[in-house]
C-alpha cells in the first residue's frame, strides 16, 4: 500500500496558519517596541524633573554625579552628548567637562617634559584638585575619565591604558600597541622594566622587548639607566613615584636614577 501524500489543501492551511502567526508576531513585536518607547518617555521625563530638582547636588557633589550619569546611561541618555540643549543648559554640566578637559590639558602639558606624556590617573587626579583650589566643586576620578574620554573623541591624542587597578592618561599622539600595554603593566610595581623580566614574564625574544623598549625611549615615554648594575634599566616616569612629589627636568631626573 502506497501512503496518501499530502494534499495541495493541507499546504496551502499550514501556509495561511504560518502566515497568521507570523503576523500576530509582528503586531506583538510592534506593541512591545511602542510600550518600551512610551516607558523611556516616561523614565526620561523624570529623569529631567530629577535633574532639575537636584541640580545643585548634580553639580557639587561628584558622588552624586556619578549616579546620575549611571540613571542616565540606562536610557541611553548622554549629558555631555551637546553643547546644547536641555541637559547643558539645566545643569551646565557641558561647561563643567568643558573646563575640567581644559586643565587635564593644562596638568599634562606643564609635565610632558618629564613623563613624556604619560602620567597616572591617581596623579592627574590630585593635580587637577590642587590647581582648583579647596573651595571649588569636587573632581572625581570618574569625571576625569569622562573629560579624557571627551577630549579623545576630539582626536587630541589622549587616551587611558589599564595598568594595575587603575589607569595610565595618555596625552600624547604615540602610537601604542598591546605590546607597549603589557610592559607598562609589568613595570607598573617598580617602575622600571629590564629586557631580562620581559623575557621571563613574558616570555618574548629579546628582538622583540627590544622594538617595544626602543619605542618607548624613542617617545619619550621612557628613560634608560645604562649605569644601573645588572643590566640596562627602563624607567617609566609616569610610574616612578619618587617624581611625584616635584617637577624636575629630565638631567635632573637622571641623576637620581639609582
Amino acid at each position: 500500500m502506497h501512503r496518501r501524500g499530502v494534499g495541495a489543501g493541507a499546504i496551502a492551511k499550514k501556509k495561511l496558519a504560518e502566515a497568521k502567526y507570523k503576523e500576530r508576531g509582528t503586531v506583538l513585536a510592534e506593541d512591545q517596541i511602542v510600550q518600551m518607547s512610551k516607558q523611556l518617555e516616561t523614565f526620561k521625563t523624570h529623569l529631567e524633573e530629577f535633574a532639575s530638582k537636584h541640580k545643585q547636588e548634580i553639580r557639587k557633589s561628584a558622588q552624586f554625579r556619578v549616579q546620575f550619569q549611571e540613571m542616565c546611561a540606562t536610557i541611553g541618555v548622554d549629558p555631555l552628548a551637546s553643547g546644547k540643549g536641555f541637559w547643558s543648559e539645566m545643569l551646565g554640566v557641558g561647561d563643567f567637562y568643558y573646563e575640567l578637559g581644559v586643565q587635564i590639558i593644562e596638568v599634562c602639558l606643564a609635565l610632558k617634559h618629564r613623563n613624556g606624556g604619560l602620567i597616572t590617573l591617581d596623579e592627574l587626579h590630585q593635580r587637577v584638585l590642587k590647581g582648583r583650589g579647596k573651595f571649588a566643586q569636587d573632581v572625581s576620578q570618574d569625571d576625569l575619565m569622562r573629560a579624557i574620554k571627551k577630549l579623545k573623541a576630539m582626536g587630541t591624542g589622549f587616551g587611558m591604558i589599564p595598568v594595575g587597578g587603575s589607569y595610565l592618561v595618555q596625552s600624547v599622539p604615540a602610537e601604542l600597541n598591546m605590546d607597549h600595554t603589557v610592559v607598562l603593566q609589568l613595570a607598573e610595581k617598580k617602575g622600571y622594566v629590564t629586557v631580562s623580566e620581559i623575557k621571563e614574564n613574558l616570555k618574548w625574544e629579546k628582538e622583540r622587548a627590544g622594538h617595544v623598549l626602543d619605542h618607548l625611549l624613542k617617545e619619550g615615554l621612557a628613560w634608560l639607566d645604562s649605569q644601573a648594575g645588572g643590566e640596562p634599566q627602563y624607567w617609566l616616569p609616569a610610574l616612578f613615584s619618587e617624581l611625584y612629589s616635584c617637577d624636575v627636568s629630565p638631567e635632573e631626573a637622571n641623576q637620581m636614577v639609582p
